[in-house]
């Protein structure tokens, strides 16, 4: 039998910029399932998405979804992509298996724990005060730059990572410090600065989109007390769930979130085309 990718549409081109298309999974011209493919909205032409696979119940195991993903691999050679990249919901473990037998990579994830109760307390020594406009402008660059870098140390390309840290910074801040549903903090033990956290409330949804220890004052427990901070401030600004992201080989922080009872949500993966 022949399992191959059958177009039901036109090359898309969409308002953001980005090409897609959605395709048929057929055996020998018996639809199976579909996948959907496209480009990238902030990496643009050169990085595609698979951004929806599935194969019907009835064919599933028999490896129609392993080819219809190679297959796809070669639809987006076509487009001049040389890197293909896919989100895998947690909970999906053959979707996951498959994606890692094909040689994606886990670049990042993203955690979530939900919220009830009493705010947490910081411990003895520790407290939080609202970032100075003095602090912001430093403490921006810093957190652009380590972004950045993030992502080149997995493996993309300095010049994407670098604008994909211009975008999202711009787009998340678009007042800058005084941007609505953000909160950016300072904390201080026994009065001595040590690290930042910026966190983004929305309704019931909160979300830490940085955490950062000062380099002199790791290994003391403050990480563990501005993700205590981030719990505060977001209960109290009525979030019910806290979320993150963390990337791939930062195993103290995936320690110290998995001990706060943070659960992985989705896996980002990636794989270049050769």
């Amino acid at each position: 039998m022949t399992t191959t990718l059958r177009p039901v549409e036109p090359l898309q081109q969409n308002p953001d910029g980005t090409r897609s298309r959605r395709y048929r999974v057929c055996v020998n011209s018996r639809p199976v399932g579909e996948i959907h493919l496209g480009t990238h909205p902030v990496f643009g032409d050169a990085v595609a998405r698979i951004l929806h696979l599935r194969v019907e119940e009835p064919d599933r195991r028999r490896g129609r979804g392993t080819v219809a993903a190679l297959a796809a691999e070669e639809v987006v050679r076509g487009w001049g992509c040389r890197r293909i990249e896919a989100a895998v919901p947690a909970d999906a473990g053959p979707a996951l298996r498959l994606a890692t037998a094909l040689g994606y990579v886990v670049r990042n994830r993203n955690m979530e724990k939900g919220l009830a109760g009493v705010p947490p307390v910081l411990p003895e020594g520790s407290r939080a005060r609202p970032m100075t406009e003095a602090e912001f402008g430093p403490w921006t660059a810093g957190s652009e730059e380590g972004y950045a870098r993030d992502w080149i140390e997995r493996g993309v390309p300095e010049a994407e990572a670098r604008a994909r840290a211009r975008r999202d910074h711009a787009a998340l801040l678009p007042e800058g410090r005084g941007t609505g549903g953000m909160l950016f903090s300072v904390l201080e033990h026994q009065g001595t600065p040590v690290g930042t956290l910026w966190l983004s409330v929305r309704e019931e949804r909160a979300h830490v989109l940085d955490v950062e220890v000062g380099a002199a004052h790791r290994g003391r427990g403050h990480g563990r007390s501005l993700m205590l901070l981030a719990e505060a401030q977001s209960i109290a600004a009525g979030g019910r769930t806290l979320g993150l992201n963390v990337f791939a080989g930062n195993t103290p922080a995936e320690r110290l979130y998995a001990s706060l009872g943070y659960a992985t949500t989705r896996y980002s993966m990636y794989k270049p085309l050769l």
